[in-house]
């Protein structure tokens, strides 16, 4: 089939979808493509990732572009698809309650800790199986776009239409929507207001359910906090701002700087619960989220804390209200410029240090009190000359300390 082909569809990779394997892509977004048609279209070079073949287990990454072939119509004699159960009316009361924002392109929901963003392995009850309760007047079915893990609330945005939710992906991928995350974290940072810049990789052995920081094999992953308040040393609440999009992220990078979130004993252990009345369950919100409207404008909603969260503010007295006083700083990633001139920079001072080694390797190696450029080195020299003696020394290391003998 040619590239010209009017009916191939391309996808770019969302920025929820970082790292997920091809046929799973699929059956998130093109839930109708069974995998035996994906495997088909890998092996006779249909199904390309910015322009080079993939297989269906090979794993995409955010802004990728998908190229896949017509849909294949429909045999008359197919088996039927498997159809959702209805919805029970109090799952449709439900999950209208959920709903914090709606307008013709997007829904915002708020949605409750506890509640898979979508199915897998044992779980039934997921948003995604209850999205049908919120098709409202549009024609479509409504469509996920980025995800939350299960007992992180807060805001959820949702695609009513497949313009919309292509206009979001991208607006995901390419880090132009803000998150800002409301947390209770153990203990007190240091920094007030800091950026973490870790990579992280699926930790061995867990079967891909668990994160860790991997230096070497990570993929990056950059995250702001602010303090907004603090209980003397005991915790700390904190505004964070995911740059990056990786899986547990922020709850990784907290736990990796000591401070794991108050409930979450996946990363934070025995030491991520407070005694004293303090709930046992995920204090991590998604307290706010600004994003591009496709028809113009801009979505900006907040999310109502769950009762949980705010009892245990109440209980360190903490006021809410100083939370939603803190900027939405907004985060721009860097142009290609931008990075080539930053790596400049870095060569340029890396040579800078080798020359000033280098001359201060040769001052030391020069005799004392005689020959052409003797004496001790004088104040104020140049940079990368051995530095002036204290006044009033007399031979031996300087006050305070010095370089061993060697």
């Amino acid at each position: 089939m040619s590239d010209g082909d009017d009916n191939v569809r391309q996808f770019t990779v969302g920025y929820d979808d970082d790292g997920i394997r091809v046929d799973r892509w699929f059956k998130r977004h093109l839930e109708g493509t069974s995998f035996t048609t994906v495997a088909k279209w890998a092996r006779t070079g249909q199904l390309r990732v910015d322009g080079a073949r993939v297989g269906p287990g090979d794993r995409l990454q955010a802004g990728q572009v998908l190229r896949v072939p017509p849909a294949e119509p429909v045999r008359t004699d197919a088996r039927p698809q498997r159809q959702r159960p209805p919805l029970s009316d109090d799952e449709a009361t439900f999950a209208r309650e959920m709903v914090i924002h709606k307008d013709a392109q997007a829904l915002v929901l708020n949605k409750p800790p506890g509640l898979a963003t979508q199915g897998g392995t044992k779980t039934v009850q997921h948003v995604d199986g209850l999205l049908d309760a919120l098709q409202y007047e549009a024609e479509g079915r409504p469509k996920l776009v980025h995800r939350l893990d299960k007992d992180t609330s807060g805001a959820l945005l949702v695609a009513r239409t497949t313009r919309a939710a292509a206009f979001f992906a991208k607006s995901f991928s390419g880090r132009s929507a803000k998150k800002v995350y409301w947390a209770l974290v153990v203990g007190v940072p240091s920094i007030d207001d800091g950026t973490i810049d870790l990579p992280i990789a699926k930790q061995p052995g867990t079967g891909g359910e668990k994160m860790h920081v991997d230096e070497a094999e990570g993929s990056p992953a950059r995250s702001r906090y602010r303090v907004i308040e603090r209980a003397g040393n005991r915790a700390a609440w904190v505004e964070l701002q995911p740059f990056t999009g990786r899986t547990h992220q922020l709850r990784v990078h907290m736990a990796a700087i000591g401070h794991p979130i108050v409930g979450d004993g996946k990363y934070g252990g025995p030491a991520a619960f407070l005694t004293g009345g303090i709930s046992r369950k995920m204090h991590l919100h998604a307290r706010r989220i600004r994003v591009d409207h496709p028809d113009g404008g801009e979505i900006d909603v907040t999310a109502e804390l769950p009762t949980h969260f705010a009892e245990s503010l109440a209980g360190l007295g903490f006021e809410a209200m100083a939370g939603d006083m803190m900027p939405l700083d907004s985060f721009t990633p860097p142009t290609r410029e931008e990075k080539k001139a930053k790596a400049r920079a870095h060569a340029k001072s890396v040579r800078k240090e080798r020359r000033g080694e280098r001359r201060g390797r040769g001052a030391d190696d020069t005799p004392r009190g005689g020959g052409s450029g003797g004496g001790r080195p004088r104040s104020g020299s140049r940079a990368g000359s051995a530095p002036a003696r204290p006044a009033g020394s007399r031979g031996g290391a300087p006050r305070g300390g010095g370089a061993p003998k060697r």
